[in-house]
C-alpha cells in the first residue's frame, strides 16, 4: 500500500490574501458585468427614443411649412452636391421615416446609419453651428454609432425577426 502520506498538519491549504482579494474582484466584476447586461436593452431603447424624436421633430416641422423649407435648402443650408430641392426631399424624408424604423428596431442599424448621414450632412450644411448645438450633434453621432455598431438591442423587431429571417449561423 503506496499511499500518498497525508500532507503535515502544519501546513495551510488556505488561500492567500491576493488569491481571495482576486476572486473577490472576480465576483464583483461578474456581477456587474450581469447588471449592465440586464440594462442593455433598456439603454438601448432609450437612445432610440431620444436619437429619434430630436430628428422626427425636425422632420414634421420641415413638412409643416415645406416652402419654407425650400426656402431654407435653397439660401441658408449649403448641402454639398445636392440641388436644394433634392436636399429638402431626401433629408424630410431620411427624418421622418428612419426614426420610426430606428424606435421599432427595424432595420436598426440601416437606420442608425441613415441618420447619421443626415446628422453629418446637417453638421457640414450648417458652418456657422453654434458650439451648444455641435456639441448636440457630436452627442446624437456617437449614439447613432453606438446602435449601428451594436446594434438595437434585445428589445427590437430585428432581434425578434432574426430567427425566421437569418438562415445560417455565423
Amino acid at each position: 500500500m503506496n499511499a500518498e502520506p497525508n500532507p503535515p498538519s502544519n501546513l495551510s491549504f488556505k488561500r492567500s490574501p491576493a488569491k481571495q482579494a482576486l476572486r473577490s474582484l472576480g465576483v464583483l466584476w461578474e456581477g456587474a458585468d450581469y447588471l449592465l447586461d440586464s440594462l442593455q436593452p433598456l439603454l438601448s431603447l432609450l437612445a432610440r427614443i431620444y436619437v429619434a424624436q430630436v430628428f422626427f421633430s425636425s422632420g414634421l416641422t420641415k413638412l409643416r411649412d415645406w416652402g419654407t423649407t425650400v426656402a431654407l435648402f435653397t439660401d441658408e443650408y449649403q448641402v454639398p452636391l445636392l440641388p436644394p430641392e433634392l436636399a429638402a426631399v431626401l433629408g424630410t424624408f431620411g427624418e421622418v421615416a428612419l426614426p420610426v424604423l430606428l424606435v421599432l428596431g427595424l432595420g436598426g442599424r440601416f437606420a442608425a446609419l441613415g441618420l447619421s448621414c443626415v446628422n453629418i450632412v446637417a453638421v457640414l450644411s450648417l458652418m456657422d453651428i453654434a458650439p451648444a448645438a455641435l456639441q448636440q450633434h457630436i452627442t446624437w453621432g456617437v449614439l447613432l454609432l453606438g446602435l449601428a455598431v451594436f446594434g438595437c438591442g434585445k428589445w427590437s423587431t430585428d432581434r425578434w425577426l432574426k430567427p425566421y429571417v437569418v438562415a445560417t449561423k455565423r
